[in-house]
Order: C-alpha cells, then structure tokens, then sequence
C-alpha cells in the first residue's frame, strides 16, 4: 500500500492579503499562489499550511481547526502573543494526557491548537 508522506491543512480566509500578513507575522514562509486562484502557502519548520479565499466563509461557523505538535508550547506562545497580530492566544496549560497545549484562534476563525510533551518535574 501506498504510504501517506505529509498533509497540508487548507485554512479558509476572506480576506487573503490579510491572512498572508498574519501567517508571516506568526513566522510562517508564505507564498501566494501565481495562478487565477486565491491561494497561498504557507511553511514553517517542515509544517505546511494552505490559505484559500472563500467567499462564503463565516468565521464563527467555518473555520478549521489544525493541531500542532511542536518542541515547546510556552515558547511558541511568547512568541506568538507578541507578534502584534489579531485573533486570540490562550495560554498553555498543563494536560492531563501528558501535554502543555496552548492556542490561537486567527481574525477568520481558524483554530490552530498546540503541543508539546510536559517536562517531568
């Protein structure tokens, strides 16, 4: 059987340009799609995400909600919390299945969760 090799999640937007600025400021490389669509990538660390300009897209009722497994939540939080971009960030907190997880929601509803395994004490 053929093996999967990756997965790029498609996050949809209404604004394009805007979501273009937000995933860079978050650290994301990203590049907007050269064809007649409005489409753009985005990469950071290997993680692939995709921004698709959806016209009927409502950020209270479709967003998409993405999990990212990464080295450390509380970083990434710091990092993101300051990055001066809209949407919400919540902070890490400890799990009980052995996790930190955190969150940011960006201005089109788009959840994108985080983790990372808990430090033993």
């Amino acid at each position: 059987m053929p093996r999967l090799r990756s997965a790029a999640p498609v996050l949809p937007v209404l604004d394009l340009a805007a979501a273009i600025a937000h995933y860079r400021a978050l650290g994301f490389a990203v590049e907007a799609y050269a064809g007649a669509e409005q489409y753009a990538f985005a990469e950071r660390d290997g993680v692939a995400l995709h921004l698709s300009r959806w016209a009927d897209h409502d950020p209270a009722r479709t967003g998409a909600h993405v999990y990212l497994y990464v080295d450390d939540a509380d970083a990434l939080h710091a990092a993101w919390s300051t990055s001066g971009t809209a949407g919400r960030h919540v902070s890490p907190v400890d799990t009980d299945y052995g996790l930190r997880e955190g969150a940011h929601v960006d201005p089109d509803g788009n959840l994108l969760r985080y983790g990372s395994p808990l430090r033993r004490r």
